[in-house]
């Protein structure tokens, strides 16, 4: 797709009196912000990409880029546009973009993924695993779970996420893929090992909870709160891992994903109490952004992630020990 130069004269108006070769124009220069630029990227001279800047102008009744010293600075109401002009012509290249799979073989391309630490301690062996075996080029950049002003989906610069989604985008699609179980967690030889598990002696326990924001209070609370009782949180961390190993250690009460920590719970040696409490179930799921709906590549990968992550939901609680109450 590239940019017709109409007329001086004349206003070129396919759809309903809009050019909507003016879109990738207006894609390339607030990529780029610079005329110059744009224009290389377009192939075209830097007049005609002026022109087309000043055709957008009139078009948009905003200036789109100024000149602020020795560079072009954007608008307010062009950074207010830009995700949404990329989106729209991403989504026209993929119209007339030819479709099919290359072989997996032959497939040279990183892919990033936003997990929390656990679920890629889960899944990450068998995902890689099969990908040295069937695309040896394929490169996996996982990343943390984002923060909740980020969107990286939105945004481009992640591919995929995994585990209980964070993005609040309408648009993210998201894929349910099972559910896993909240159970608490203690070294072994922990008071609580010793004799029934009742909601007075949990909420007296001293506890570490997992959360990349800093929460102390978590469904457990609630369900303590509906027995009139309150527990003490005594550490707030980022993460499942860095929460597992204080309770190995201590004697910190922690709560773990069943099957997706299972791993994890063994290597450390932590004994998983029952408990008369009902905490809601993790949801576990696969999300990603329309604009991959259909990238060949894209869809492979996410039947890789859903293969994986189906196989950690329907492995058992070996290796654990369990407290009968």
């Amino acid at each position: 797709m590239h940019v017709v130069e109409a007329d001086a004269g004349k206003d070129s108006r396919p759809v309903s009196g809009i050019d909507l070769n003016l879109l990738v124009a207006l894609d390339a220069l607030l990529t780029e912000r610079s005329v110059s630029a744009a224009a290389r990227r377009l192939h075209l001279t830097e007049p005609a990409m002026s022109r087309a800047l000043g055709r957008i102008r009139r078009a948009t009744g905003d200036q789109i880029l100024v000149r602020s010293g020795h560079k072009m600075v954007p608008t307010p109401r062009a950074l207010a546009i830009q995700a949404e002009v990329y989106d729209l012509v991403r989504r026209a290249h993929g119209v007339f973009a030819p479709v099919g799979m290359p072989d997996p073989a032959s497939l040279d391309r990183t892919f990033t993924i936003l997990s929390s630490d656990m679920l890629i301690a889960s899944i990450g062996g068998d995902l890689l695993g099969r990908l040295a075996i069937e695309a040896p080029a394929v490169r996996i950049r996982f990343l943390p779970e984002p923060t909740p002003s980020a969107d990286p989906l939105r945004d481009g610069t992640a591919d995929v996420e995994i585990g209980q989604i964070d993005s609040t985008a309408p648009e993210i699609r998201a894929e349910h893929l099972g559910e896993d179980d909240a159970v608490l967690v203690v070294r072994a030889g922990h008071p609580l090992t010793e004799g029934p598990v009742t909601p007075d002696r949990l909420a007296a326990a001293r506890h570490v909870t997992a959360s990349r924001r800093g929460l102390f209070r978590g469904p457990l609370d609630q369900a303590l709160e509906s027995h009139g009782l309150r527990r003490t949180v005594a550490a707030a961390v980022p993460s499942h891992t860095v929460a597992l190993s204080l309770v190995a250690r201590s004697d910190l009460v922690g709560i773990a994903p069943r099957r997706l920590g299972r791993a994890d719970l063994t290597a450390a040696g932590l004994v998983v109490l029952d408990y008369p409490l009902n905490l809601p179930t993790l949801p576990i799921s696969v999300a990603w952004h329309p604009r991959n709906d259909a990238d060949a590549p894209h869809r492979w990968l996410r039947t890789q992630l859903r293969t994986a992550i189906t196989a950690a939901l329907a492995s058992t609680t070996s290796g654990t020990v369990k407290i009968t109450v």
